[in-house]
C-alpha cells in the first residue's frame, strides 16, 4: 500500500501560500525573509529519493507542470516518476499532454484512495493546500513533513481548514532545528 505524504513549508501560523513565488502579498517567503541554509532543505532531497510519485491538486500542478521539467538537476527523480493530479476542472489532454512525463488524471478522493492501495512506497503531496485538507479530511494522509519557518504572515491559505471537523492525532517521528530558525518536524498520522 502506498504511503500518502504531505510536505509542506509552512509559518508559523500555519501558512502554506505561495512559499517559492506567485501572486500572494508575501509570495516567496521561503527564500526572500529567511537566510538559504542548505542542511534545513536536506529533507527535501530524501522525499525525492524515497517518492514513488507526487500527488498535485490542480493549481499546484498548474504550477509546477511549465517549470519543473526544465528544472532536470533539480528534480530528475520527480521529473520522472509518476505524477497524479486531483481535478474535476482539467481534462485529460491537460494532463497527460503537459510536456510533464507520467501524468494522470484523478477525479476524485476516491480515485486517490483506489490509488493508496495499488502500490507501494511513499507518494508525496507537495503545496495543494486544498487538495492537502480534502486528504486529511479523508484520513488518507498517512504523515507529515513539516519545515516550519519562523515567520508569521497573518494570512494565506493554511495547511489545516479552519472549519474542518476531522481530529487528528500525531505521533512525532523526526525533529531537528536549523541555524536559521527553521524546524523540521515530520508526524505520522495516529489511527
Amino acid at each position: 500500500m502506498h504511503q500518502i505524504i504531505v510536505t509542506e513549508f509552512i509559518t508559523l501560523d500555519g501558512v502554506i501560500e505561495a512559499p517559492g513565488g506567485g501572486d500572494y502579498a508575501h509570495a516567496g517567503w521561503t527564500f526572500k525573509d529567511i537566510e538559504f541554509v542548505p542542511e534545513a532543505y536536506e529533507i527535501k532531497g530524501r522525499e525525492q529519493e524515497e517518492a514513488a510519485g507526487l500527488l498535485l491538486g490542480r493549481v499546484s500542478f498548474e504550477e509546477f507542470a511549465p517549470v519543473w521539467p526544465s528544472m532536470d538537476e533539480e528534480f530528475p527523480l520527480y521529473n520522472r516518476m509518476p505524477k497524479y493530479v486531483v481535478s474535476t476542472s482539467l481534462t485529460e489532454a491537460e494532463v497527460t499532454e503537459c510536456g510533464w512525463e507520467n501524468c494522470r488524471l484523478l477525479r476524485s478522493i476516491e480515485d486517490v484512495r483506489a490509488l493508496k492501495e495499488q502500490g507501494e512506497g511513499p507518494i508525496y503531496v507537495h503545496g495543494s493546500a486544498s487538495l492537502a485538507q480534502s486528504l486529511a479530511e479523508a484520513g488518507i494522509v498517512d504523515r507529515y513533513h513539516l519545515l516550519t519557518f519562523p515567520l508569521v504572515l497573518g494570512e494565506g491559505k493554511r495547511l489545516f481548514a479552519e472549519d474542518g471537523d476531522r481530529k487528528q492525532r500525531l505521533s512525532l517521528v523526526e525533529e531537528k532545528a536549523f541555524s536559521n530558525g527553521i524546524r523540521l518536524a515530520v508526524y505520522d498520522v495516529v489511527a
